[in-house]
């Protein structure tokens, strides 16, 4: 039960991403990002190019405005829509990375992996993320046969300091400007140490707390 109401924080839509007629708009409207003073980017469709400059069309309002073509970043097919690992971009740059967290956000999807990093954004409430059920499905796991998560960061680590290599764990570190969610992180991570560890233990619900 408690699986099914995570699934939703965890999993992305498949038929979200599979959509071929996103697929077909993206192609023929050559959909890329433009500076935005409201939002940071914005996408638009690429029209035509005049020297340094290029003409696009925003998608919003439909208005035509000239850009400086180094302004100008390129925009993922909708195949990476919502991407797990951002690593895995076809197109790595400032505007896909802020639209992937924002939308990975916006579906309820905090934690997004960076290639060997984890980034969460604080949900600002409760989530159904954190139990002992949800540690024992990434118990054992290899960390890309799970959605990204906390847990799959500190099995990870956990085992490889268990086969000897205690630098791993060592450096596994939490870093965020929100204080809170920072310290939710920080004991999620110590509850998964509790279930798994020698002693034994339980996680808390929400991943607040931890008993040993």
């Amino acid at each position: 039960m408690a699986q099914q109401a995570a699934d939703k924080y965890l999993y992305v839509d498949k038929n979200f991403i599979n959509n071929p007629l996103a697929q077909a708009d993206w192609a023929a409207k050559k959909l890329v990002w433009v500076p935005s003073d409201k939002s940071g980017f914005e996408p638009a469709s690429l029209k035509e190019e005049v020297g340094e400059e290029a003409i696009v069309e925003l998608v919003e309002n439909g208005k035509k405005v000239k850009v400086n073509k180094d302004d100008i970043q390129k925009m993922n097919p909708p195949k990476f829509s919502k991407v797990e690992d951002m690593a895995e971009l076809t197109c790595l740059n400032e505007a896909s990375v802020l639209h992937n967290l924002k939308e990975r956000y916006y579906s309820g999807l905090i934690y997004t992996y960076s290639g060997l990093f984890c980034v969460v954004i604080n949900p600002y409430k409760n989530l159904p993320i954190y139990s002992e059920e949800i540690v024992e499905m990434y118990k054992g796991k290899k960390r890309h046969e799970m959605p990204p998560h906390i847990y799959a960061i500190t099995d990870t680590a956990y085992r490889s300091m268990m086969q000897g290599e205690c630098s791993a764990f060592a450096c596994s570190l939490v870093d965020t400007f929100a204080g809170a969610h920072s310290r939710s992180v920080s004991w999620s991570s110590r509850g998964w140490i509790s279930v798994h560890g020698p002693c034994g233990g339980a996680v808390h619900r929400g991943g607040l707390g931890v008993s040993v």
